[in-house]
C-alpha cells in the first residue's frame, strides 16, 4: 500500500503557494499519495495561539517579507510580498478545492489548488472574487461555475469542517503542515525532511 501525505494548508498562505509544487513534484516521483486538507486557517490560529498578520508584532510582520523575498528569489518563484488582494478571505477557494476533489479527484484538486495561490501570490488577483475563481478554474480545464455551486454543498462544508477539526486534533497550527506516517512537518522549509521519510 503506498503511503499517503495529509496536506493541511490554506489558499491565501504564500509559504503553502512556495511549497505546492515541489510537494506535488516529490510525491509523485516517490508513489505517495496527497490527501489534501484545505482548512480554516483563523480556526486554528484561534485553538493554537496564533496570530493573524495584521496583529502580529510589526519586527515579526517586517521580517516576514524579508523572508518571503528570500525564499522566492532562492526557489525561483515569482512571489509579490504585498500583493494588492491581501489580506484575502481563502473559504471559497478553499471549498472549491474539496469540490474539485469530490468532482474530478485529487490531480485536479491538486492543480487547482495551485492556480489558486499562484493567482494571489503571483498574478495579483482577487481569490475571493467568484469570477476570478471560475476563470482560473476555467484556465485549468475546469467547469468553475460547476465548483462555486458545489463549494455550498452539505458535503463539502462537512469536509471542511472535518479537516478543520482534523487539523486542530493534530495540534497543526499553521499553513502548509504535512503528516506522512504519523510524523509533522511545518512549513515549505521541512519538505527535505519530508522526502527522505517518504523514502524510507
Amino acid at each position: 500500500m503506498s503511503q499517503v501525505c495529509q496536506y493541511f494548508f490554506s489558499a491565501q498562505s504564500p509559504w503553502a503557494y512556495l511549497g505546492h509544487e515541489r510537494l506535488v513534484a516529490m510525491a509523485r516521483e516517490h508513489g505517495v499519495r496527497i490527501e489534501l486538507k484545505p482548512c480554516d486557517l483563523s480556526n486554528v490560529f484561534g485553538v493554537s495561539g496564533g496570530l493573524p498578520l495584521a496583529k502580529r508584532a510589526p519586527q515579526r510582520q517586517a521580517y516576514r517579507l524579508v523572508e518571503l523575498a528570500r525564499w522566492s528569489e532562492f526557489l525561483g518563484i515569482p512571489l509579490k510580498t504585498q500583493p494588492q488582494f491581501f489580506p484575502v478571505s481563502p473559504e471559497l477557494a478553499n471549498r472549491m478545492v474539496i469540490a474539485a476533489r469530490q468532482v474530478y479527484g485529487d490531480d485536479a484538486a491538486l492543480t487547482l489548488a495551485g492556480a489558486f495561490m499562484r493567482a494571489l501570490w503571483a498574478e495579483d488577483r482577487d481569490i475571493a472574487d467568484e469570477a476570478t475563481l471560475v476563470l482560473v478554474a476555467g484556465a485549468c480545464n475546469l467547469d468553475g461555475a460547476a465548483l462555486v455551486a458545489a463549494a455550498q454543498t452539505a458535503s463539502v462544508l462537512a469536509e471542511y469542517d472535518n479537516n478543520t477539526a482534523e487539523a486542530n486534533a493534530a495540534s497543526v497550527f499553521g499553513s502548509p503542515w504535512y503528516v506522512l506516517d504519523g510524523e509533522h512537518f511545518w512549513g515549505q522549509d521541512r519538505l527535505d525532511f519530508l522526502e527522505r521519510a517518504m523514502q524510507k
